[in-house]
């Protein structure tokens, strides 16, 4: 970011934001919260001062009572302003994997040791006040404030830096604090659509399956039951006649093996070839199919189930093109839970 094209403000956030290291939890107190008057505190003031010139000039004794009470209303507006946020603490919790170009979620865990809190908005930094999730905080109790930004591309990506703030309880003061959570979101290459067909199986040596001839049957041949094999993959009624698990084996499993290969791909961008592993995997995943993952410099064995479904989109999610790294995503939305 270019902060040479940041308001005096703005420069001065940027500035403290970058100087705070990344942490796991957030307690908000005196050197953590920032606090200016807002738009509307500032016309307050304008008022003041033109009702005080006013009672100078015209020797209003009532009028310096009522500038002298409305003062005090701000100067105690302020105080509180401050203290809705004095005490708490903020923590994360680990966002779920998205794909490329879906929002993620990022649950903000608010947790207050005092008495309630009223009007506390939490939101991604910079995005302006249309994302910002207000809740309240029950006294001695927690809540939970979900945001939601936006992940446009693969790869490994930084928690986006978290706003909260309040202006309770006139509006007169905004109080906030800047926290950059430690932590990262996984984000799975964007599957191409529609899938490709699978890529042709090749000849394995020494295969361990047995081949069963069973008339009538969606499959042809069973093999011991392995972990992470999906349920509807076990073949029940043979199960319960021997009292071993076992497992359907399509026609040609016992003599083949599906290999999803970076270099079978054949597409020119590394993101499309990706895109298309990921494809592959989802398709073979859904086919109940024995598959493996071959990429530049890794390998992951073949097996099946949603387990290794999750690890193969993992290994794509976080196979590094060369030059690429860890980045930060901002976020356009935000909604509130109440727990």
């Amino acid at each position: 970011m270019t902060t040479w094209r940041l308001r005096p403000l703005e420069r001065l956030e940027h500035y403290l934001e970058t100087r705070r290291p990344r942490s796991e939890t957030w307690s908000l107190d005196q050197g953590t919260i920032y606090i200016l008057p807002t738009r509307a505190g500032w016309a307050f003031a304008a008022t003041l001062v033109a009702m005080l010139l006013a009672a100078i000039n015209y020797q209003l004794n009532l009028g310096y009572g009522l500038i002298f009470l409305l003062s005090g209303a701000a100067l105690v507006a302020m105080h509180q302003t401050h203290g809705n946020l004095r005490g708490l603490q903020l923590r994360t919790r680990s966002p779920q994997p998205v794909y490329a170009g879906d929002a993620a979620c990022l649950d903000i865990v608010i947790d207050n040791p005092g008495s309630a809190r009223i009007g506390i908005g939490l939101g991604i930094h910079r995005t302006g006040t249309q994302g910002v999730a207000w809740v309240d905080v029950p006294d001695q109790g927690h809540c939970i404030a979900r945001l939601s930004f936006l992940a446009p591309s693969r790869g490994v990506h930084l928690l986006p830096t978290v706003t909260a703030e309040t202006q309770f309880p006139l509006g007169l003061f905004r109080a906030w604090t800047v926290w950059r959570p430690a932590g990262e979101v996984l984000v799975y290459p964007r599957p191409e659509h529609p899938p490709q067909a699978l890529p042709a199986t090749q000849a394995a040596a020494g295969t361990g399956s047995s081949t069963v001839a069973s008339s009538g049957s969606e499959f042809d041949g069973v093999r011991a039951w392995r972990r992470g094999d999906a349920l509807r993959q076990v073949v029940w009624k043979k199960a319960a006649r021997t009292g071993e698990l076992v497992s359907r084996d399509g026609t040609h499993s016992a003599q083949s093996e599906l290999w999803l290969d970076y270099a079978a791909a054949a597409l020119p961008d590394a993101e499309q070839r990706l895109s298309r592993l990921a494809a592959w995997a989802l398709l073979a995943e859904q086919q109940g199919a024995s598959f493996g993952l071959r990429l530049p410099g890794s390998e992951l064995p073949r097996a099946t189930g949603e387990d290794h479904r999750r690890r193969v989109l993992e290994a794509l999610a976080r196979w590094q093109v060369p030059g690429d790294r860890i980045t930060g995503i901002a976020a356009p939305t935000a909604r509130r839970e109440h727990r």
